[in-house]
């Protein structure tokens, strides 16, 4: 046989000392290991509601992957998504779901009010009957949310400014008569706005949370990624939000 092409074996229970010799760029890259990602600091569950047809799933597409459908389809039950975000020195992890707006799915929606830490609530400037829904969902909330959670209302559709039916001025006036609820307005179409929704949103949560907690001591903070039960469970007594 050529001796050009005579490789050496190496020897019996891996302790060749020419073999390591002659690969020592593959013996230092075995060695190495990826660093994990740190863990998030808090997991908060948000969800988005409001009447069918008012951009619920696209501010939140167009949050979490930065995109856009002019033809979306309403969403049957629940959908979520999931975003890691950092603000105040933490890093958190945002779990957004966004729920139907059919009455007939409001049995398996309530469920998600629990343990939501925020509550986007949005309606359409273009189109009277979402605002005129708004004291409905209030209920809902009131029914079913925490009374900690913190609330915005958002008139969505910006890009149709031409359209508009609902004033600012509106908007503004229903949710001065909430306590605690901020109000703006954006465009998931154009993109305005729509990253300010959610970081405000989160920033006031953790504005009310001890930010140097131990995550074992944020059960009330932490949420479970397997799905509600699609009946909740007892709950307490309705509180009024309104005025």
């Amino acid at each position: 046989m050529d001796p050009r092409y005579d490789i050496p074996r190496r020897a019996a229970g891996g302790g060749g000392g020419g073999s390591a010799n002659s690969s020592p760029a593959l013996g230092s890259q075995s060695r190495r290991r990826k660093m994990p990602p740190r863990p998030a600091d808090f997991k908060l569950q948000i969800i988005i509601i409001g009447s069918r047809g008012v951009g619920k799933t696209s501010l939140m597409e167009r949050f979490t992957d930065d995109t856009f459908c002019e033809a979306c389809k309403s969403t049957v039950g629940v959908d979520f998504k999931i975003k890691t975000v950092e603000l105040r020195g933490k890093k958190i992890r945002l779990q957004i779901w966004d729920t139907a707006g059919q009455e007939r799915f409001n049995s398996i929606t309530s469920a998600y009010y629990r343990g939501a830490k925020g509550i986007v609530l949005v309606y359409d400037i273009t189109k009277q009957e979402t605002f005129d829904d708004l004291p409905k969902w209030m209920k809902m909330i009131d029914k079913y949310a925490s009374e900690e959670a913190e609330l915005l209302l958002v008139g969505n559709k910006l890009d149709c400014e031409t359209d508009r039916i609902i004033t600012r001025q509106q908007g503004e006036r229903f949710s001065s008569r909430i306590s605690g609820m901020r109000f703006c307005e954006a465009s998931a179409k154009d993109n305005f706005n729509v990253d300010e929704i959610f970081l405000k949103l989160v920033d006031d949560i953790l504005s009310k949370m001890p930010l140097e907690v131990p995550n074992k001591e944020l059960s009330n903070s932490v949420l479970s990624l397997q799905p509600e039960p699609e009946v909740p469970p007892e709950l307490p007594p309705p509180r009024m939000r309104c005025c």
